[in-house]
């Protein structure tokens, strides 16, 4: 039987996911195998849709019983009409109320207290339980005070606030649930040429899919025929169309545009992209931050305090000679008041809305503390390649000589660079497909070992490489080459015959991206700084074209976890950007690992933090997200603890001499309405802008 772990109600015999929340099922050996059930979770075995209907139903009851009280008389002067038996109907439907309706809160309660847990649904069972077995001595009796109307009004605003809760609970994880209805239920098999419709189920790595214009990708895998572009906005944040062609790798759950695609699967099930992603948000929402971990011990606290001061409040009362049924409304009030509901719901709520809002904008959280932590970053620490740059070669400059122009020297160059798989010549050709140029045909096309490539156009040998290239021809670097030389610049040579027609440079092509990101960076206060492998002329230009005024260049992998302590040893909290892999000692023992690039990969184990896409401007989002959720969670603690200072005193009745009372029912709707609060400004982190 396969059971969620935060809604034991949801079971089924297969594997999927939850009604409630859109997690993952797991074996229900393995949640009790794992303890899952070891950290009390209040709303275990509840759905929304058992509160609001017991809600309803007390609400129902609960007005007899109110116009059966003392309550309309004092206030209005109106008495409900006698008949035989009319004196019993606060007792039955009170008794009713408070098994039906109360009956969440007592289970609740023992299940708290079986795990050594007490906390507000303690502290609930114990105020309607007492002010319940109290009316039923008053009833027995046949003379005094009873609680009923107190009550079943408790009880249903009870019903109310916890209803509220899980509402805004489930929208906070709500994400989890779009995240899995992304996927289509049926996949377009192609077998023996011919097409077939099989549920998703029954997908294999290796199969080989139709995507057609308009459905999405069953599974994650690479484009063997076909071109398009992918809607990937809901698995990356990327917003823009993502051009999709022979070789690329394609996300389960991603929408295809016009075109139509044949997709190999090479992951399904729990090991796709998108699955990945639902672990990682998963193990997010179970990890505690540490204003959470304050929050749960404020809860605890104030469990052992209410019980304590209402205690204390009672046999004060008993002690001035206040009648026993006021005393006892005092002990009620003051145990309602202190629930720590909105304080159990203070945190979490918002920790879970910033771990689906970092998902909807591209960067994954692992960890909570790494996110809670980001606020306080000194400085980022980004490796170079990869990450400020794209990895890969890129013409950075044409200098004509013989040649009439720059698109010339491109446009023969690229044309016999077409036949070569060398990562040079596919720069070439790739900045002479960004400018449109129309490619010659090429005949006796032929690899020079050592030197580069040469082939004849128009009949006219043209020979494309290196310095070796040149053999006896003498010629004198222009300046602005030689400088692109010194920095690490790979220069390449375009020859007609013996005549050189141009000079290409090509280097490592900084993303656009980088000036935005380091910029965003900057304006939020935190230093930058780069490490590479490269030597010092390179890593000098890249710092400089990015304004970047510190730098480490000719750094092995392995000594940079030393660059990282160097900078913590100055006092600084170090964030480090890296690719996850030989990056991995430096994440781990930096203030905050930052995994970039990590596309399909989402297993990455040495980050706190994930980033889907290899964009740089997303570094800023992980700080604008730390600060905004602390902030959340700083006004969420004021709201769920701050009205006590004035609540508990008028509960306990020290104003009451004055005329001043807060009533069980009253104080229930003032608690009600901090966990509201506490609630709605947690949901604000939504309408955010990262």
């Amino acid at each position: 039987m396969y059971i969620c772990p935060m809604h034991p109600e949801v079971r089924q015999e297969k594997p999927g996911l939850c009604s409630e929340c859109g997690m993952n099922l797991v074996l229900e050996k393995d949640h009790k195998e794992h303890g899952e059930q070891k950290e009390h979770n209040k709303h275990a075995g509840h759905s929304t849709n058992m509160f609001l209907q017991k809600f309803w139903v007390s609400l129902l009851l609960s007005i007899p019983v109110v116009l059966y009280s003392d309550l309309p008389q004092e206030l209005l002067g109106w008495k409900a009409p006698v008949f035989p038996g009319s004196g019993y109907i606060p007792f039955v439907l009170g008794s009713i109320v408070f098994f039906y309706g109360g009956w969440i809160f007592l289970a609740s309660a023992w299940r708290e207290l079986k795990a050594k847990l007490p906390g507000m649904m303690t502290l609930i069972a114990l105020a309607i339980t007492t002010a319940y077995l109290y009316s039923v001595f008053v009833v027995i009796k046949g003379e005094g005070n009873t609680l009923f109307w107190e009550l079943t009004t408790l009880i249903m605003v009870m019903l109310l606030g916890h209803w509220m809760e899980m509402r805004a609970v489930q929208g906070a994880q709500g994400a989890l649930k779009e995240l899995s209805k992304l996927l289509p239920d049926t996949a377009e098999l192609i077998k023996d040429g011919k097409t077939e419709t099989i549920s998703l189920s029954e997908l294999r790595e290796g199969n080989i899919v139709m995507v057609r214009p308009g459905s999405r990708v069953p599974a994650d895998g690479v484009v063997i025929e076909g071109r398009s572009q992918l809607n990937e906005s809901m698995a990356t944040g990327e917003s823009s169309p993502v051009k999709k062609e022979l070789g690329s790798e394609v996300i389960g759950g991603t929408v295809n545009g016009d075109g139509s695609l044949k997709v190999q699967i090479t992951k399904v099930g729990e090991h796709t992209f998108l699955a990945g992603v639902m672990r990682l948000v998963q193990e997010a929402q179970a990890s505690k931050s540490k204003l959470q971990i304050l929050s749960d011990k404020a809860a605890y606290w104030l469990t052992i305090i209410a019980i304590g001061s209402g205690s204390l409040t009672f046999l004060v009362w008993i002690f001035l000679q206040a009648e026993f049924d006021f005393a006892l409304e005092r002990l009620v009030a003051v145990l309602v008041i202190a629930c720590p509901h909105a304080l159990g719901l203070a945190i979490p709520l918002v920790a879970s809305i910033s771990t689906t809002k970092a998902a909807q904008n591209g960067f994954l959280v692992r960890q909570r503390l790494a996110l809670e932590g980001a606020r306080n970053i000194d400085v980022v620490l980004f490796d170079k390649t990869g990450t400020l740059t794209k990895g890969e070669f890129g013409v950075s400059s044409i200098w004509p000589t013989a040649a009439k122009s720059k698109e010339e020297v491109l446009q023969l160059a690229s044309s016999v660079d077409a036949y070569s798989e060398h990562p040079v010549s596919k720069a070439i050709v790739r900045k002479a497909q960004e400018s449109n140029l129309h490619l010659f045909e090429v005949q006796d096309f032929e690899r020079l070992s050592g030197k580069g490539v040469k082939g004849t156009i128009q009949g006219q040998e043209i020979s494309v490489g290196g310095a070796a290239i040149l053999e006896n021809l003498s010629f004198s670097l222009p300046l602005e080459i030689q400088k692109e030389a010194e920095r690490g610049s790979t220069i390449i040579y375009v020859l007609r015959e013996k005549e050189l027609l141009g000079v290409l440079t090509l280097s490592d092509v900084i993303r656009e991206e980088s000036r935005e990101g380091i910029a965003a960076l900057r304006a939020l206060g935190v230093q930058v700084v780069m490490i590479t492998g490269d030597a010092e002329p390179v890593a000098s230009w890249v710092a400089k074209e990015l304004g970047i005024k510190e730098y480490f260049a000719r750094v092995l992998p392995k000594n940079k976890v030393q660059k990282v302590k160097e900078l913590q040893e100055r006092g600084l909290r170090v964030a480090m950007v890296g690719d996850g892999i030989n990056d991995a000692p430096a994440l781990t023992q930096a203030d905050l690992g930052i995994a970039i690039g990590a596309g399909t990969n989402v297993a990455i184990e040495s980050a706190g933090i994930i980033l889907i896409r290899n964009d740089p401007r997303d570094i800023a989002k992980i700080f604008r997200l730390s600060q905004l959720t602390y902030k959340k969670m700083v006004q969420n603690l004021f709201w769920a603890t701050g009205y006590n200072v004035i609540a508990l005193p008028l509960a306990a009745g020290v104003f009451a001499f004055q005329g001043i009372l807060l009533q069980p029912a009253v104080a229930a709707i003032f608690m009600s309405l901090s966990t509201v609060i506490v609630a709605v400004n947690a949901l604000l982190l939504r309408r955010a802008k990262l």
